[in-house]
């Protein structure tokens, strides 16, 4: 998951090199004389790859953009934590600022998605930015 504009950055260049990457592989396997289909199935690897880079980047873009992904279960909880800071336009360092806490607290903590925060944790970090919880059960059919 991205986490930062400089994150986002770094992987559009990659993203930038790899599809520069393929599209010399593409044209050094049609020298070696490989079909059309045989050279696809020779980068599926890499296509593939530079695929969950595209979705990565989409996703962190909607992020900026306010767009949050449902919470279906507390063990998500972390991610959504990165995700609602993302939204709200807010840095590592200003969220650390609001907590009170070292910057590199708050970058270890979304670098490792909150890993076995407590309620009470989740609920400070939430309440430093300002957000809520509506937590709904269902029951099974």
């Amino acid at each position: 998951m991205i986490r930062t504009d400089r994150e986002y950055n770094e992987l559009m260049s990659q993203m930038a090199q790899n599809k520069e990457l393929i599209a010399k592989q593409r044209k050094t396997l049609a020298t070696q004389g490989l079909s059309g289909k045989e050279i696809e199935k020779a980068l599926a690897p890499t296509i593939s790859f530079s695929n969950q880079f595209a979705e990565e980047l989409e996703f962190y873009r909607k992020l900026k953009k306010g767009v949050l992904p449902p919470v279906d279960s507390f063990e998500s909880i972390g991610q959504a934590l990165v995700a609602l800071r993302i939204a709200k336009g807010l840095t590592q360092r200003e969220l650390a600022q609001r907590l009170n806490v070292a910057e590199a607290q708050v970058s270890r903590d979304e670098r490792n998605e909150y890993h076995g925060i407590t309620i009470e944790r989740a609920q400070r970090v939430l309440n430093a930015m300002g957000a809520t919880v509506k937590v709904e059960l269902k029951i099974p059919a």
